[in-house]
């Protein structure tokens, strides 16, 4: 199996080092050429969503990325990458990728003060670690959504077709069993995207 990390902005470092971890083979999409390696599932960090997404564009990355996710190649995508997959992002007119019918909300713990770490459970993982930094959470999600975990009300995990969502970093603790589980899920579901 081989992952490809979005290496233009945020925390993609930790999400190889986490890999490395568990022995799966992994690469840095940066440019365009790098989207020629065969590639089993793909990992949105975390960082600044909307500087993530003017970069997508710059580097011509987004249209080719939105096709594989389109076409149901495996994808996590950790607070930043969240809202790059949300299909509504509140009081703002467009959205990224907009692959899982969720609304999320930006900031929706605060901003850097509000960042926060505590242990929540999610359903066919267990108890886990959650460290929250600006991060987003599920305002509403349509019914084929299923929310993993909850804090006050709100979804910050869930999953939808080919599409996992964490408003967490999983990749900042030592705790691996998020990755398991997309990678479990990622064996099942992929479909090798034909270029």
């Amino acid at each position: 199996m081989n992952v490809g990390v979005l290496a233009i902005q945020g925390g993609f470092a930790e999400h190889r080092k986490a890999l490395h971890l568990v022995g799966v083979s992994s690469f840095e999409i940066r440019k365009l050429s790098d989207l020629q390696q065969s590639l089993d599932a793909l990992i949105l960090p975390g960082g600044e969503s909307t500087v993530i997404g003017h970069l997508l564009h710059e580097t011509q990355l987004f249209s080719p990325l939105k096709t594989m996710i389109d076409n149901d190649l495996p994808v996590w995508g950790t607070c930043a990458g969240m809202i790059l997959l949300a299909r509504t992002i509140e009081d703002e007119q467009k959205s990224y990728f907009g692959k899982i019918p969720i609304t999320v909300k930006r900031n929706a713990f605060g901003r850097q003060l509000g960042s926060f770490h505590m242990t929540g459970t999610c359903p066919g993982i267990g108890k886990i670690p959650m460290t929250f930094i600006r991060a987003p959470f599920i305002k509403d999600a349509e019914k084929e959504v299923q929310i993993l975990s909850s804090v006050n009300g709100y979804g910050v995990a869930a999953t939808y077709r080919n599409v996992l969502v964490t408003s967490f970093h999983p990749e900042l603790t030592d705790d691996l069993q998020v990755l398991k589980y997309f990678l479990q899920r990622s064996q099942k579901n992929t479909r090798k995207v034909m270029r």
